[in-house]
């Protein structure tokens, strides 16, 4: 095995002059060159372009929500999915590692305590460039706000993509077309945020999708994994009421009461259950300009699929 001088990698020491919680700590990002470890080459690059399956390790020394990981930039961010519960936290990659094995991705105790997951759990990994404010949340060593769990139907899906060790991109396949069948197709009977003229002249319908097969096949693309997981949300979903009161912000629904619960205190909001889903609100508005200021602070927090809804 050879490694890089160290158990992990991190990028202390790099900017020792720098804010430990400002923007600035963001930068300059460390890429490094490759390296090997039990004959696998792992060569760092900086692209969003990472969606993989594989095994989570317990980076038992390190501090905060935070990670190592094999290729992705030092820092970055990535948000990372039990694939045993769904639940899905963001976490700041400041290592590389795990550099005793060739496990996915290796987290700091507090991070993998919020994933509710244990070393050697199965999970998922994808980079995202998450708001400012939940960045610097994760620098000063905070979780961010907890991010919208994943249905049972992906969740069958990403665990038939698991390799028996190491890890797996999603992205890999990426230029394939998926063969027909793979997901039902999703149709959009009206834009998920529906503009100021539309909903002057006629009021706007909900998302309509095809129902989740019950036997899916394999998926071999990003894209259909995400095309899957957007029906599945909606398709295990009961219709929303019709809302009272003029405009509401629809900001998430969960799987879990308690997530659910976080995000409404963090964002003022409510909570109403549909079937086994929690959806967080805010509202009702009496103008849509009042909603549209409220859709932007919710977006700031990171739920950039939230939508406002109207009535009649």
């Amino acid at each position: 095995m050879i490694g890089l001088g160290s158990t992990e990698t991190s990028i202390a020491g790099l900017s020792a002059n720098q804010p430990d919680t400002g923007p600035s700590a963001d930068y300059p990002v460390v890429i490094g060159g490759p390296y090997t470890i039990d004959g696998i080459e792992y060569v760092p690059t900086d692209t969003m372009n990472v969606d993989e399956v594989g095994y989570a390790a317990l980076d038992a020394s390190a501090l905060g929500v935070t990670a190592a990981h094999h290729t992705l930039p030092l820092p970055s961010y990535a948000e990372v999915t039990s694939l045993e519960s769904g639940l899905t936290i963001l976490v700041r990659v400041e290592r590389r590692g795990p550099m005793a094995s060739n496990d996915l991705i290796a987290l700091a105790p507090a991070a993998l305590e919020q994933l509710g997951a244990a070393a050697g759990d199965p999970v998922r990994v994808r980079r995202v460039n998450p708001p400012e404010d939940q960045r610097t949340l994760l620098r000063s060593g905070a979780a961010a706000l907890p991010r919208m769990d994943t249905p049972g139907s992906l969740l069958t899906i990403l665990q038939r993509r698991l390799p028996m060790r190491g890890a797996a991109s999603l992205a890999a396949n990426r230029a394939l077309v998926p063969q027909a069948g793979d997901v039902e197709p999703v149709a959009i009977a009206a834009s998920d945020v529906v503009p100021p003229a539309a909903a002057e002249q006629a009021e706007p319908a909900e998302i309509a999708v095809a129902p989740w097969p019950g036997d899916a096949p394999e998926v071999t693309t990003t894209e259909a994994i995400e095309a899957g997981q957007r029906a599945a949300e909606v398709a295990n979903t009961a219709p929303a009421p019709a809302v009272e009161g003029g405009f509401i912000v629809q900001a998430a629904a969960f799987a879990s009461e308690e997530n659910a619960s976080r995000a409404a205190a963090a964002l003022g909001g409510t909570i109403s259950r549909s079937g086994r889903f929690y959806r967080v609100r805010t509202g009702p508005f009496a103008t849509r300009g009042e909603a549209e200021a409220s859709l932007a602070n919710v977006r700031r927090a990171g739920y950039s699929d939230a939508r406002i809804l109207t009535s009649g």
